[in-house]
């Protein structure tokens, strides 16, 4: 670099600088004046930002998971936008607790029965923090060739890498959908990012060893392991351990527990009354204590309770919108298609 005089600068020294914030709704940028030898330069970082007030109401203000860094140009369309606001369950504070662990510990697990959240709050945490989402479902047969990266063509010129390398390499969210139906060859190559080695050795690429991202977190999410959910098995034990936190999630209204803003999004969704709104969230509710005790073999989630809302408004009577939705959503068992219909025909009579 040259100076105003045109001499080269060998040493850079930074002196005071100015800094100027420059708020949007989804970005921050923050102007840096300073001087390297006699030269000014004006710098500009813009950095992806969520509104204050939410960063404030959920409590997370102050753990900023990439601070002064932007993510590159082409990985930004990866950083979600438009998620609905999480609702949260009464006495539960899922959103902070997910982004202090990842402040702290750079990874979590993430547990509870399908439908109470866990891939949507993955998401909008992600918009909260400004961080693109690396998504794996590893329940789909998934080659290594995918994940990890591969050779095209002949010889070894062309080399892609894989989902899990390219998140490596860039940071974000490494999002490792239904953990528990992962590949135990795949979960036994992830150990060593998660622990202190923080690196991966790409044994296809003449063992290249590929460093974890300074900000590169991790979020796995499963549903219990049990017969009812086909393919789950007892996580890896050195996997296992490598999560430093592990939250369990639960639906909103379960038995006589009824949450008030569940029944409010069922209200916004579907256009319903409150009282009519009320009685479909109330069945939910029941169905999913049943499912818990065992008698069910699914417990419906906020979105079956919206499709079937949604049928409701548009003219069907409540018992007939359930037969359309609800009821063939819980088992293809007709003897378990009728205890349901009965327990939904208690709140509708």
């Amino acid at each position: 670099m040259e100076s105003s005089n045109g001499k080269k600068q060998s040493k850079v020294s930074y002196g005071s600088h100015r800094l100027k914030k420059i708020e949007s709704r989804r970005f921050v940028e923050t102007q840096i004046n300073t001087k390297v030898g006699n030269t000014k330069l004006s710098l500009l970082i813009k950095k992806t930002q969520a509104k204050p007030e939410l960063l404030k109401k959920y409590g997370i203000e102050k753990y900023d998971l990439h601070p002064d860094y932007e993510f590159p140009e082409s990985v930004r369309n990866m950083i979600p936008s438009n998620v609905p606001e999480y609702i949260t369950p009464p006495g539960k504070n899922y959103i902070k607790q997910i982004v202090r662990a990842l402040f702290y510990f750079k990874q979590c697990a993430l547990i509870g029965p399908s439908g109470t959240g866990k891939t949507h709050i993955v998401y909008f945490i992600a918009e909260l923090t400004g961080l693109p989402i690396w998504e794996v479902n590893c329940g789909l047969q998934t080659s290594t060739y995918d994940l990890f990266g591969r050779y095209i063509g002949l010889g070894k010129e062309n080399w892609i890498d894989g989902q899990i390398i390219s998140w490596c390499r860039t940071g974000g969210i490494l999002y490792l959908d239904e953990a528990n139906m992962m590949k135990q060859d795949i979960a036994a190559r992830l150990n060593p990012i998660l622990d202190t080695r923080g690196h991966i050795v790409l044994t296809e690429k003449d063992n290249e060893v590929v460093k974890r991202h300074k900000y590169g977190y991790v979020i796995i999410s499963m549903n219990p392991f049990s017969s009812e959910f086909v393919g789950t098995k007892p996580l890896n034990a050195a996997f296992r351990r490598r999560m430093s936190v592990w939250i369990t999630f639960d639906y909103l209204s379960v038995g006589k527990q009824i949450s008030p803003a569940e029944i409010k999004l069922i209200q916004k969704r579907s256009g319903l009354d409150e009282d009519t709104a009320a009685r479909i969230v109330r069945a939910g509710a029941e169905l999913r204590r049943q499912y818990q005790l065992g008698d069910l073999p699914y417990g419906p989630s906020p979105g079956d309770l919206m499709n079937w809302a949604i049928l409701v408004a548009d003219g069907s009577d409540p018992i007939s919108a359930a037969e359309e939705s609800i009821i063939g959503t819980t088992s293809d068992d007709i003897e378990i298609q009728e205890t349901v219909k009965r327990i939904i025909k208690a709140y509708f009579t």
